[in-house]
C-alpha cells in the first residue's frame, strides 16, 4: 500500500491548474481582513492560498506533497510555502489572522487551529460529510464529518456561517457532500 505521502505526490504530479478556490471563501470575503497573515492549511495546488494572496494578506501554503509546494511556488512566488505534515506539525499558537483548510479532516489538530488564530482571527474551514448525495471523496469515515461535527470541534469561536444541507431539499442544487464553516476567535 502506498504511503500517503506518495498517494498526494501521484495525484499533484498529473495536475498543473490549482482548480478555483473554495466558493464558500470567495462568496464570503468581505469578512477577511484587510491586512493581516494566512494559512492555507493542506493547501494542495494552493488555490485558496492564491486567493488569499490576491485579498491582501501575507499568506503561508502548507502541504505534505512536495509536488504540489513546487508547482505552487513556479506559479505564485510571493506566497511563502512549506512542506509540512500538518498532523504531526500543527501551526503555532497565535500565529495567523486567517486560517483556511478544505477538503482535509485530521481531528486531532483541530485544537491547535483555534490556538493558532489569533484574537478576532478567522477560520473557513469545508470538507467531506458523511451524508453525501453522491461518491465524491473519501469513503472512509475518519475523513468523513457526522452531523454538526464541525460545530463541535470548534465550538469556542463564534459561528459567523455553517451550512450543511446534504440530503435536504432539492439534491441537486447547492453544496451537498460538504459541511462549511466560518468561525472567528474572539478577543
Amino acid at each position: 500500500m502506498a504511503s500517503k505521502l506518495e498517494k498526494w505526490n501521484r495525484i499533484y504530479q498529473n495536475k498543473d491548474h490549482p482548480g478555483d478556490p473554495a466558493e464558500f471563501l470567495v462568496n464570503h470575503a468581505h469578512l477577511l481582513p484587510e491586512q493581516g497573515t494566512a494559512l492555507d492549511l493542506a493547501s494542495g495546488l494552493g488555490a485558496n492560498a492564491e486567493f488569499l494572496h490576491r485579498a491582501g494578506l501575507e499568506t503561508q501554503a502548507w502541504d505534505l506533497s512536495p509536488v504540489a509546494i513546487d508547482k505552487l511556488k513556479q506559479r505564485q512566488s510571493s506566497i511563502s510555502t512549506h512542506v509540512r505534515d500538518v498532523e504531526a506539525h500543527p501551526p503555532a499558537a497565535n500565529s495567523f489572522d486567517v486560517i483556511v483548510v478544505t477538503e482535509f479532516l485530521f481531528r486531532p489538530i483541530c485544537p491547535h487551529i483555534v490556538a493558532a488564530l489569533r484574537p478576532n482571527g478567522l477560520l473557513f474551514y469545508r470538507t467531506f460529510h458523511r451524508d453525501k448525495v453522491s461518491n465524491s471523496g473519501p469513503s472512509n469515515p475518519d475523513y468523513l464529518l457526522k452531523n454538526n461535527e464541525l460545530l463541535t470541534l470548534f465550538g469556542d469561536l463564534r459561528v459567523l456561517f455553517y451550512e450543511e444541507a446534504n440530503r435536504f431539499g432539492r439534491i441537486h442544487c447547492g453544496e451537498r457532500n460538504r459541511a462549511s464553516l466560518i468561525a472567528a476567535k474572539l478577543e
